[in-house]
């Protein structure tokens, strides 16, 4: 026990220490030089220099919003994933992204004045049509792992042709291109500020079911069997689902992979068991994930900006296809 213990602290410090490694890089690397002289000068002692400004309205909000989004499209894959015992779901995956994104693109075309605030309802509503369809589509003769990932892919691909379509027809979407590979560069504080509270409601509600989905994980049969409404918490997950998922395509756009990849590292490291310990390490491993992508995609095309959904897309379309590969693997 003592052992365990020690390994759940030392991985949590090493994290830790990551991030915040990391988050200095966000926050030093770019077109514009900045030292870490800068960077504290501006924390503590503002002169309103071009570098100070820079670091305290574009970086600093760049690496926060880094964090967020890391942290809840890595939790909300571990949800998914454990909802469905499917390794390989993840928003991208099961078309919580690609609706988030349609009903996104199809409301700016329509609405060309919304405001970002309002973006994120639009987006919680695509990502629940989304998932929605998914599971019409998969639950048709009962819901399995093949049918979910079959009909989540068939859903994503259609939900992003229709999104492609918007584009072509209007003049007005064609400015969400970049948006649409997923992308947190020349963000501010309104952005942090309007994904913050749904982060906040969809974390802590992760967290304190996570008893729930540990025992929902071992079986509908032995999760009722232990008193567990299974109804009742697929819903509660879903919901927790669409907002870290639906609030971060919001602000970021449909950035994939972090989901998918995240889980499995934690698992690998902590076990498929204790998604008290799951969840919390997926959103930290997230967040780390999410802020080193971010740094990479600074140097594609030095000195422009890239959108962080190449980097994590290089990276995770390899590990899908490891996974998937395994899988058959396995049941040969």
């Amino acid at each position: 026990m003592e052992r365990s213990k020690i390994k759940i602290y030392g991985v949590f410090l090493l994290a830790l220490f990551l991030l915040v490694i990391g988050t200095m890089g966000s926050v030093l690397i770019g077109a514009t030089h900045t030292g870490v002289g800068t960077f504290i000068g501006a924390l503590f002692n503002p002169d309103g220099s071009k570098e100070q400004v820079v670091v305290r309205t574009l970086r600093l909000p760049r690496a926060v919003l880094a964090i967020i989004v890391g942290a809840n499209l890595a939790v909300a894959g571990a949800l998914m994933q454990a909802l469905t015992r499917n390794p390989l779901a993840s928003p991208q995956v099961f078309g919580v992204n690609a609706g988030a994104s349609l009903i996104v693109v199809s409301s700016l075309v329509l609405f060309p004045a919304m405001s970002s605030s309002t973006t994120v309802y639009f987006a919680l509503l695509g990502a629940l049509l989304g998932g929605i369809v998914v599971y019409s589509f998969a639950s048709g003769g009962g819901i399995t792992d093949v049918k979910l990932a079959l009909a989540g892919m068939a859903v994503h691909l259609f939900l992003s042709s229709l999104t492609q379509a918007f584009i072509v027809m209007s003049e007005q979407a064609k400015d969400v291109l970049y948006w649409l590979v997923g992308a947190i560069d020349g963000k501010d504080w309104s952005h942090v500020q309007i994904i913050l509270p749904w982060a906040i409601v969809g974390l802590i509600a992760a967290i304190l079911c996570a008893k729930s989905i540990s025992i929902f994980v071992l079986g509908e049969s032995v999760a009722q069997g232990l008193g567990l409404k299974v109804k009742g918490i697929r819903i509660f997950v879903s919901l927790i689902v669409v907002i870290l998922a639906g609030s971060s395509v919001a602000v970021a756009g449909p950035i994939g992979f972090v989901g998918l990849i995240v889980p499995h590292i934690v698992r690998k490291i902590f076990g498929s068991g204790n998604y008290t310990i799951i969840l919390p390490f997926s959103a930290l491993f997230g967040a780390v994930l999410m802020v080193y992508a971010d740094v990479l995609s600074r140097f594609i095309a030095y000195p422009f900006e890239s959108p962080v959904g190449i980097v994590t897309a290089l990276i995770g379309a390899p590990f899908f296809l490891y996974l998937a590969t395994k899988g058959k693997e396995a049941k040969s």
